[in-house]
């Protein structure tokens, strides 16, 4: 078997085939997109070997991986964090490249996450779509509290951007430039509240049949939408060989601090999907 390291960037995909012996078969490049994976794809089957192959865990790695299995290929995608803690173990040198990966590869050590199917990744993408674009309003939001605060005219109600809130504003008279970016900013957040609703409108559709999600609605705190995303973020809970290894996941625990008699706790290690 052959095993090659594949180093992505924006315009290009450098790959490094290694045998089983660890001797460098074959260095190259190549486009990352459909038509150049293609060919890189049938020059490698040249060898006549089976191929597996490890790609570090970013932007894009997930369409190499895609591409490459339809020819065939047994593809990784390591996750990038423990791969700079285990690349000293395949080699003297820290600095992740195509040969670190494919010198992971042939020793057994990749790292390798959890890929979702399609369906699941559509979930996400769903999910992390609306909250794209909750933040951006959000931000809109925050900028037109920030106007008024810098023309000493603090919100005195509680929402700024009801009818009452819009009558205010109206009345302001704020001088230019700043009369223009309040009411385009509220253009946006209009247009805004528009998309996420047609989003909630579609999660709520599709959550109503989720396997996962009417059980999560029955937790104190967390409604429908909630819901669906962290079923979309769980993806298949059977993964999980136990609870603790799914609260890891989440980042939703305490950071441990063991030292011989020495064991505490520390705040939430965050280290989950935002």
């Amino acid at each position: 078997m052959l095993h090659a390291g594949l180093d992505l960037s924006r315009k290009r995909l450098d790959f490094h085939l290694l045998d089983e012996q660890g001797e460098t078969v074959e260095v190259g490049a190549a486009p990352p997109d459909a038509d150049g994976l293609h060919h890189l794809a049938v020059h490698l089957r040249r060898h006549g070997q089976p191929l597996r192959a490890a790609i570090e865990s970013m932007t894009g790695a997930r369409f190499v991986h895609d591409q490459l299995e339809l020819h065939g290929f047994e593809v990784e995608i390591a996750d990038a964090v423990r791969v700079k803690g285990l690349a000293p173990l395949a080699c003297k040198t820290d600095r992740i490249d195509a040969w670190v990966l494919a010198e992971l590869s042939r020793r057994e050590l990749v790292p390798a996450i959890w890929l979702p199917d399609p369906k699941v990744r559509a979930e996400r993408e769903r999910a992390r779509f609306r909250l794209h674009l909750v933040r951006h309003r959000t931000s809109l939001k925050q900028r037109v509290h920030a106007t008024l605060l810098t023309h000493g005219t603090p919100c005195p109600g509680s929402d700024l951007f009801g009818v009452s809130g819009r009558e205010l504003l109206a009345r302001l008279g704020l001088p230019e430039p700043w009369a223009g970016d309040v009411a385009a900013s509220l253009r946006l957040i209009d247009e805004l509240e528009r998309e996420i609703a047609a989003c909630e409108a579609e999660l709520r559709a599709l959550g109503s049949d989720h396997r996962y999600v009417p059980l999560l609605t029955t937790i104190p705190g967390i409604a429908w939408v909630l819901a669906y995303t962290i079923a979309a973020e769980i993806g298949d809970v059977a993964r999980f060989p136990s609870p603790a290894k799914l609260v890891g996941y989440t980042g939703l625990c305490p950071r441990v601090y063991q030292s011989g008699e020495s064991d505490r706790r520390g705040p939430l290690s965050k280290k989950g999907p935002r």
